[in-house]
């Protein structure tokens, strides 16, 4: 799963090693060409002391798809730094989804915008910025 066009993408592979996301139920939807598409379903242990996602999950979710589509192309990249907005809160049982799209790829940087998604509703803006690495 997560293949686009049967394609894998260096972005699959190092989806396959993520501890962290796998752990927390994030599936790659897809990841290819500078994009890629994450969901995570809201646990409870994901609630915070509101009774509402809290924002540090969903900023994993957004961070996720970014490293997927910044490493769809291989190299090897990294967060060289993010930010995010919330815009509406997230609640247990609700599926988000990720989408990633690439806006610039220049050298070593990068710079990716990062929609989160509840159904039809726009809950989070996440705008990361990349780094390509020397693999040892």
């Amino acid at each position: 799963m997560g293949e686009r066009d049967g394609r894998r993408t260096a972005a699959h592979d190092m989806f396959d090693a993520d501890v962290a996301s796998k752990g927390l139920g994030i599936e790659l939807v897809s990841a290819a060409d500078g994009a890629a598409v994450a969901r995570m379903r809201v646990t409870p242990a994901m609630l915070n002391g509101h009774a509402i996602g809290h924002g540090g999950f969903v900023f994993l979710l957004a961070d996720t798809a970014f490293a997927l589509a910044c490493n769809s192309h291989g190299p090897a990249a990294v967060a060289a730094g993010g930010e995010i907005s919330f815009l509406r809160p997230v609640r247990e049982g609700d599926l988000l989804e990720a989408r990633a799209a690439e806006r610039v790829r220049y050298g070593r940087s990068g710079i990716y915008d990062v929609t989160v998604w509840r159904d039809d509703e726009v809950v989070a803006e996440f705008r990361g910025r990349s780094r390509t690495i020397a693999r040892d």
